[in-house]
């Protein structure tokens, strides 16, 4: 029996790995280009939805001043739904504020988050504590904070960096509709 060269076993490795490599890169792109279109849609939705849930009878995306933390902002008749990212203890925090054409919070909701399973994420849950701890915000304006700095909000037990970022993202969220006026 013949023995392979080196060479030759290390060309036919690295065409074989090439092979599979160019194989899973067009399966990979073929998924991509197919899931893409529905990921948009859902996105969409999932942000018409947060719109609604914080501004009464929803709204239209608008131009606004370029501004550090805020991704998009929408104007109904009843005021703006303005779309923060503040951080949180787990990264980013998406979240939707609604501002009502008095320039007082009408409610927040949170889009998306990686904050701490049972604490953090309390603040984006559909349960009692998560519904109170968001309703606190509907009717504030101007500076808002958790109660550890002065402020007015009751800070989600044991989750004081998420909450601290909720505020944050509600003051960004102020201080643009105030200054669109």
């Amino acid at each position: 029996m013949k023995k392979e060269s080196n060479v030759m076993f290390v060309i036919r490795l690295t065409v074989t790995l090439l092979a599979i490599c160019v194989v899973m890169a067009a399966a990979l792109g073929a998924v991509n280009s197919i899931t893409a279109p529905m990921i948009e849609q859902l996105k969409y939705e999932k942000t018409q939805q947060a719109v609604s849930a914080v501004l009464e009878g929803g709204g239209d995306a608008v131009d606004f001043p370029e501004t550090a933390g805020v991704n998009a902002v929408y104007q109904g008749a009843n005021g703006y739904a303005v779309e923060v990212t503040p951080t949180g203890f787990g990264g980013t925090i998406t979240m939707m504020v609604g501002v009502d054409n008095e320039g007082n919070v009408s409610g927040i909701s949170v889009i998306s988050h990686a904050e701490t399973a049972g604490l953090g994420d309390v603040a984006a849950a559909k349960t009692t504590a998560g519904e109170n701890f968001r309703g606190q915000f509907v009717g504030l304006s101007g500076t808002v904070s958790v109660t550890k700095d002065g402020g007015q909000v009751e800070a989600i037990t044991s989750a004081t960096i998420t909450s601290r970022a909720i505020c944050a993202g509600v003051n960004t969220a102020l201080a643009l509709v105030a200054a669109m006026g």
